[in-house]
């Protein structure tokens, strides 16, 4: 499936023939607009809204006394553990704020303007209390929440070894290093939003995006009704990244407010409200110890993790947290693996999932750690990650550890390989001279590379549905949603190539409830490894069907029979041929119908795995550095479409580069957001982002699908951050301990680049 094929997705959007949220218009629609804590932490002693009620335009305001008394808290979605219960998030603050953007009132007028401007009227009367921002502190400062007894909320210990236990090797060296990422989110171009319809005792709400039929299970509970009498309906999409699609308070207050006042209300959210309140992500900090011998063969690995889940667990649970721990051993054979995860509270939005989740801090420390031992032993960091690597022989393989209610095992591929590839790739045996054109003219270059195995196909299962119609067009359901990722090319080609027809004889329905009973949705890079393989399950049976018919017809065996674009050929006889038509009625005749519905089920997931490499100029009198290589390689088992793979690939590198150098959600003391503006808030431009070389290669098909297909969209980010400090560690010969902390800030690359002039500084290699 290598040919180039253009997206089928695109044409619609770039002519504009398909509508986003903001698009959306319905007679009678009224608009919302949030009202939300200024405080990181306080009680609401009053919250009067009767200045905003008597505002213009507006027809009500609801505070959280205005809910149902049903109305519990929103549940977790992935990840659950009973112990987090009690910090889950009510659709609006009842008495207490735990973070500045928290909901405390919805405003809803004829329009946006009447709405903002009735904002002023809800009169809040807080009283302060000391918020925790920083996750030390809040694990001795007082609780959030009174029925819990810390704001250590959620603790948890894998520890695995290979090998029998025996005394402690005295000749082992042992390195201690200290790890911080900073909390950062996605910053898709289209903020959330959603518009709620009701009619005839149902509610249709636009906008929903990813996991439409649990959010559909979700509010149908909020709001008393069957589920047969909520529909979610997903438009166009601005990017998604993990941020967008679950269930938010929002996703049930406009959907309660459109009921309660039998009108059309629509939400979209602004960007400080983005930044303020959609789920943030990454901030973790870890305390690693491991051990190794004199040839850098590596032994123990022990990492204290703390997580900023920040005031309130999400729908994910303690998806990202786990999934660091669960996949921190990478693709390394260890003797030893002890992690000890400490999820604790804090006054600042809660956090969810983002791009390569768990993957990308976890990447960062161990990949890290790597480059930081061949430093202390003075050898190649290459050398020691081939002589620790686990080998084609030695997989399927599994570190004991586990995430997303499974073992992690990895269950194919040739690690070694892909790290030969990628150094050939970046052009590795002569760096030497291009590390001394650099020096002439006053520049330090240097060369890191950062190996990743990745997560993808999260079951259990996805259905798929397909038909065909006496014109020969065909058809398919699925719940899948395209977020930008061009799923729906990926399926069309699955298809088109099974039945062998062409992609424009193909139809593809998704992203509504009404259409398509049930689905688990999109996320985890499982849509093409379930939803594409429940699609060619599809295909090939519907196809069985339409050759047994044809077959008779024809005067031919059924597996003689080919489908073409006007109906079933014999092959190699095409002057002859059955049309759709036909085969429609005979299917009626026979009783064999040419709609079928197949399911795809997944006991495991499965693991694409890479190499990251990355070369940059370092000016010692500023710190600011100049990517000026940077290189892939990614083994997807099998890539329905390389281009879009490739485009996947460097779409995450962009977003790993954000999260490497630039971005950070940083608060004060007193829990305000510092950086609430894209002018604090730095995203990577087109001069921050290089020229991405790509190499895709399916040396390993995955073992558990049809296809052999692995995912595709989150690995092109989790090895960024590692590849670009090991490459600054090498550029200026800096000890273990430096480039430790993220975001890598000019004024941390001056002071290594500095130390390294110092007499004895570095550690030369």
């Amino acid at each position: 499936m290598n040919a180039r094929q253009r997206r089928i997705e695109d044409p619609a959007l770039l002519r504009g023939n398909i509508p986003f949220v903001a698009d959306l218009h319905f007679a009678g629609m009224l608009e919302a607009v949030v009202v939300r804590s200024i405080y990181a932490h306080a009680m609401l002693d009053v919250v009067n809204v009767q200045p905003a009620l008597e505002s213009p335009g507006v027809k009500t305001v609801v505070t959280a006394m205005d809910l149902p008394s049903a109305c519990g808290p929103i549940p977790m979605r992935l990840s659950p553990s009973s112990e987090l219960e009690a910090a889950l998030q009510y659709p609006l603050a009842r008495d207490r704020v735990r973070f500045v953007g928290e909901p405390i009132a919805v405003i809803v007028a004829g329009s946006r303007y009447e709405a903002e401007d009735a904002r002023p009227g809800v009169e809040v009367r807080y009283r302060p209390l000391t918020a925790t921002t920083n996750v030390r502190q809040a694990m001795k400062n007082p609780v959030l929440f009174d029925t819990l007894d810390s704001n250590q909320v959620y603790q948890h210990r894998q520890y695995h070894r290979l090998v029998e236990s025996k005394e402690p090797d005295p000749t082992l060296r042992q390195l201690h290093l200290s790890f911080s990422i900073q909390r950062h989110t996605a910053m898709p171009l289209e903020t959330r939003g959603l518009v709620a319809v009701p009619e005839d005792g149902r509610i249709t709400v636009y906008g929903a995006t990813k996991v439409l039929h649990f959010n559909r299970r979700v509010l149908a509970g909020f709001l008393g009704l069957d589920v047969t009498a909520v529909r979610l309906v997903e438009v166009a999409v601005g990017g998604g990244f993990g941020v967008r699609g679950e269930f938010y308070p929002e996703d049930y207050l406009i959907p309660w407010l459109a009921l309660r006042l039998q009108r059309p209300v629509r939400w979209i959210e602004d960007r400080l409200e983005h930044l303020q309140a959609a789920n943030h992500s990454r901030q973790q900090e870890h305390e690693v110890d491991v051990s190794y011998d004199d040839t850098g063969r590596i032994y123990h690995l022990h990492d204290e993790i703390i997580v900023d889940t920040g005031a309130y667990i999400r729908t994910h649970g303690v998806t990202v947290p786990e999934l660091t721990q669960g996949m921190l051993p990478g693709p390394y054979r260890w003797q030893e693996v002890d992690t000890q995860l400490r999820v604790v509270l804090t006054n600042k939005t809660p956090t969810g999932t983002y791009r390569g989740p768990g993957r990308f801090e976890g990447t960062f420390v161990r990949e890290r750690v790597m480059d930081a031992i061949a430093s202390t032993l003075h050898l190649d960091p290459l050398t020691v990650r081939q002589k620790n690597l686990l080998t084609v022989d030695t997989l399927p393989f599994s570190h004991g550890m586990q995430a997303l209610g499974e073992e992690i095992v990895w269950d194919s591929g040739d690690y070694p390989l892909a790290l030969a590839q990628a150094a050939h790739l970046m052009a590795k045996e002569e760096f030497p001279r291009r590390r001394a054109a650099a020096s002439a003219r006053g520049r330090r270059r240097g060369l890191g590379f950062a190996m990743f195995v990745e997560k993808s196909g999260l079951g259990p299962w996805e259905d798929c549905r397909v038909a065909v119609d006496a014109d020969g067009r065909f058809t398919c359901w699925t719940g899948l949603s395209t977020l930008g990722q061009g799923t729906m090319t990926a399926l069309t080609r699955i298809l088109a190539e099974t039945w062998g027809v062409s992609a424009s004889q193909i139809r593809i329905v998704h992203g509504d409830t009404d259409q398509v009973p049930e689905s688990h949705g999109t996320f985890a890079s499982r849509a093409t490894v379930m939803g594409g393989s429940a699609a060619f399950y599809s295909a090939r049976t519907l196809k069985s069907r339409l050759q047994a018919l044809a077959a008779p017809l024809l005067e031919a065996h059924p597996e003689d029979v080919i489908l073409t674009d006007r109906g079933a050929e014999v092959t190699g006889v095409p002057t002859v041929a059955v049309s759709y038509k036909d085969l429609v009625e005979e299917s009626v005749r026979q009783a064999l119908p040419l709609d079928v519905t197949e399911r795809f089920s997944a006991s495991a997931m499965t693991y694409p795995y890479g190499v990251h490499g990355c070369e940059l100029e370092v000016c010692p009198n500023t710190g600011m550095i100049q990517i000026v290589r940077y290189g892939v390689v990614y083994d997807v088992g099998r890539a329905v479409d390389r281009d879009l793979v490739k485009d996947q690939i460097v779409g995450g590198v962009a977003q790993g580069i954000g999260g490497a150098l630039l971005e950070e959600l940083a608060y004060d003391e007193q829990g305000q957001l510092v950086t609430g503006t894209l002018m604090d808030y730095l995203l990577p431009g087109f001069c921050d982002v290089p020229e991405i070389a790509v190499m895709i290669t399916e040396v390993a098909p995955a073992t558990s699908n049809p296809l052999g297909i692995k995912g595709a969209g989150e690995g092109g980010a989790v090895g960024v951050a590692p590849a670009i400090a090991n490459a600054l560690a090498d550029a200026l010969n800096a000890p273990p301990e430096a480039f430790t902390t993220l975001p890598l800030r000019p004024q941390d690359i001056l002071r290594w680049s500095r130390m390294d002039q110092l007499p004895g500084k570095g550690a030369k290699r």
